[in-house]
């Protein structure tokens, strides 16, 4: 029997869940990029949320065994939206006091802490392949972006706690949340950005930032845009993508080790220079192309020859 067929079901499922996950981030991402003069930050979380919600409930109540609603209130799934709902303001957060290269970098140190928290919180062996594999993969992250020593300064924390925020999230995931149904989680989520984006307009909105600093920080502080046939298009378009982004990352860190999955967040890259190429024209580079295959290479690390306790899954512990 060869090594893919014994590979267990759900470790392939978990790899192929967070791959498309972070297509459709990309994809998002790339969307948010080329429209943010349109929107706020909190606009987006608002109005999007209004589209996905109403999809997320019937989900749940047209299931032939329906799920009840009150499982959005349980004390872990609330904390796991709320470590993701500051996750994406803390990375935002740090866009005007940082440059894009030091965000990255800094926020692609995710996967080192979900390898390190598997094992502190959680019980899960990590091993030095994994290890390994994970080092590669953010050695190929530095490739991609590299940036320079002198850009790096105390702000660069922000985005390291976004990093963080989101490794603790994944492991919430993994020990606490693994039997609550995905669209449970990504209702929760998009709850909680509803609340996050509807608290900081109406703060805003009683506030008035100094125009000074709404004009520096529009995507953060400036005031909510008029949505027009287009906008709504384009919320519409998030409001999908945000539907499959919210099921596929609760999926794919209930499916295997966080450890594993981590190492294929890293594709995020990948289909970001993609975009790049064919969105902004910015054709990658020999350091670029480099750091891509370093970052396959630790993707093959992780699944080419899997353990046995790779192959099994671990009985975790529960957080203290």
């Amino acid at each position: 029997m060869t090594e893919a067929v014994r590979r267990p079901q759900h470790l392939t499922t978990g790899i192929a869940t967070i791959v498309a996950s972070v297509l459709a981030m990309s994809i998002a991402d790339t969307i948010i990029k080329s429209s943010s003069a349109h929107f706020t930050l909190w606009q987006v979380y608002v109005l999007r949320s209004l589209l996905v919600i109403p999809t997320l409930i019937a989900m749940m109540r047209l299931r032939r065994s329906p799920i009840d609603l009150r499982a959005v209130l349980k004390p872990w799934v609330i904390l796991r939206s709320l470590l993701l709902a500051f996750m994406y303001v803390a990375l935002y957060a740090a866009i005007p006091v940082l440059s894009l290269p030091v965000i990255a970098a800094s926020a692609y140190t995710g996967p080192l802490f979900i390898a390190l928290l598997s094992a502190l919180l959680i019980g899960e062996p990590v091993g030095g392949r994994r290890w390994l594999a994970i080092a590669i993969g953010f050695g190929g992250v530095l490739l991609v972006i590299r940036p320079a020593a002198a850009d790096f300064s105390p702000l660069a924390l922000i985005p390291v706690g976004s990093a963080l925020l989101y490794a603790l999230a994944a492991i919430i995931t993994r020990s606490k949340c693994a039997a609550e149904a995905p669209p449970v989680l990504g209702l929760a989520l998009n709850l909680g950005l509803l609340i996050l984006g509807g608290a900081m307009s109406a703060l805003l909105a009683s506030w008035q930032p100094s125009l000074p600093d709404g004009a520096a920080y529009p995507f953060l502080l400036g005031p909510w845009g008029t949505t027009g046939l287009r906008e709504w298009g384009i919320l519409a378009v998030l409001a999908v993508l945000m539907l499959g982004i919210s099921i596929g990352l609760a999926k794919a860190y209930q499916s295997a080790p966080p450890s594993i999955i981590a190492t294929f967040d890293y594709s995020y890259l990948l289909f970001a220079g993609l975009w790049s190429y064919l969105v902004f024209a910015e054709a990658p580079n020999l350091p670029t192309m480099a750091g891509m295959a370093l970052i396959a290479l630790a993707g093959w690390l992780v699944v080419g020859r899997p353990s046995p306790t790779v192959r099994q899954v671990a009985t975790t512990k529960a957080l203290p």
